[in-house]
């Protein structure tokens, strides 16, 4: 495989040239000598290179950041509410960001009359330490099909010892009252399994809750289901319930809980009056907590490519790779669907992140979500340095930000 990297088509940044054993040589702007390794430096510890890749298919054009976790950090980048997109570009920008990728795939569309499309996540979310989602069920994911071993629990993460990795957040939560305890099996989330029960709070935004009551433990398609019930929680007391789940803002002293099936029976037996208790948190089977955490799925794990990999689908690619210490993060978008690049299979992009030096990666959303943005130094906004498929920056759910650890 021969990799290059051609001049930007957008902005005022230098490229380089990198050759099939990643050897850089620089391009005539950057006037340094020709055998010499040459990176564009964004900040210290992040720097950018453009990639040209000849494959079986045809040229793809590509975008690599490489984070130093020793010298910068990553967090989330999303919109302020769960259930809401907006473009990464406007959201680097209003966090500050020094650059960043697009994120987890998302509910971007609606197969239920009536009922709009939330904007949330699929995976579950960490920004800054705070827990803002939960996974969905898996059969209510959307994005192509999760190879065998993974799940939409699956996230790519910072831990609290400032090394990246890849681990699974499950959700542990319970209502309990007087009279009884119940189990949570979501949170601010816009699918819940059958016979669930799901909390909201403040973080959801306004999108009508009704669509985790809809589709089932088969797929997104199935209809609403006719048996919900919806209880309001003020300051761990019940204040209102509803047969239907409701939309609009939460305040923050407020939890509404919502429940389909058997979950709505055990929450058809609350009160307005009675006291609730209502915890709820990611827990993952191993190593220390996350500050940062966006879903995905993993394409390779301990060096070697995940089974059941898709080989014929070529589209644009987003992807975050993993070093084996932790510290060193490449976060990679590959063009598509365009006639100067053709775009990649998942095989080839989990082989790609790997020739980095990548051990663990993780697929993000792509297709038309497929964006990369930087900060020129001293610039008041990023710049968009890929080639989106749709023309412009899709308004997504969330991102992974670059940061300056200052």
């Amino acid at each position: 495989m021969t990799i290059a990297m051609p001049h930007l088509r957008r902005g005022s940044l230098v490229a380089a040239v990198l050759t099939g054993c990643l050897t850089v040589t620089a391009a005539p702007a950057l006037a340094a000598p020709a055998a010499a390794e040459q990176r564009l430096p964004v900040a210290e510890g992040v720097s950018y290179r453009s990639l040209e890749l000849t494959t079986a298919h045809g040229t793809v054009l590509g975008h690599l950041l490489t984070v130093d976790l020793r010298e910068a950090r990553l967090d989330l980048l999303h919109p302020g509410r769960v259930a809401a997109t907006d473009e990464i570009p406007d959201m680097a920008d209003a966090q500050r960001a020094l650059a960043g990728v697009n994120g987890d795939f998302f509910n971007i569309s609606s197969a239920h009359e009536g009922v709009e499309a939330t904007g949330a996540a699929v995976g579950p979310a960490i920004a800054s330490g705070e827990e803002l989602k939960s996974a969905v069920p898996d059969a209510q994911r959307f994005g192509p099909e999760l190879p065998p071993t993974t799940s939409t629990r699956d996230v790519f993460g910072v831990g609290v010892n400032r090394k990246a990795r890849l681990a699974e957040l499950e959700l542990e939560g319970e209502v309990r009252t007087d009279k009884a305890t119940f189990d949570i099996e979501g949170h601010n989330t816009y699918a819940l399994a059958e016979d669930g029960i799901a909390v909201f709070t403040d973080e959801w935004g306004e999108a009508d809750r009704v669509r985790a009551t809809c589709g089932d433990d088969t797929g997104q398609t199935a209809p609403c289901s006719d048996e919900t019930e919806e209880v309001v929680v003020r300051d761990g007391v019940v204040v209102a319930e509803h047969d239907r789940p409701g939309a609009g803002p939460i305040p923050e002293d407020t939890l509404v809980l919502v429940g389909r099936e058997s979950g709505a029976d055990e929450l058809d037996t609350l009160d307005p009056g009675d006291r609730v208790r209502v915890t709820h948190r990611l827990v993952t089977p191993a190593g220390p907590p996350l500050t940062f955490a966006v879903g995905g799925f993993p394409i390779a794990r301990d060096g070697e490519d995940l089974p059941g990999l898709d080989t014929t689908v070529l589209a644009p690619r987003t992807a975050a790779g993993i070093s084996h210490d932790g510290r060193t993060v490449w976060l990679v978008v590959v063009d598509g669907r365009s006639e100067h690049s053709v775009g990649m299979t998942v095989a080839e992009l989990a082989e790609l992140v790997r020739s980095f030096g990548a051990t663990d990666v993780i697929n993000l959303d792509g297709g038309g979500s497929s964006t990369m943005v930087m900060r020129e130094p001293g610039a008041p906004h990023t710049t968009v340095v890929n080639d989106p498929s749709d023309g412009e920056p899709r308004a997504v759910a969330n991102g992974v930000g670059v940061f300056s650890l200052n």
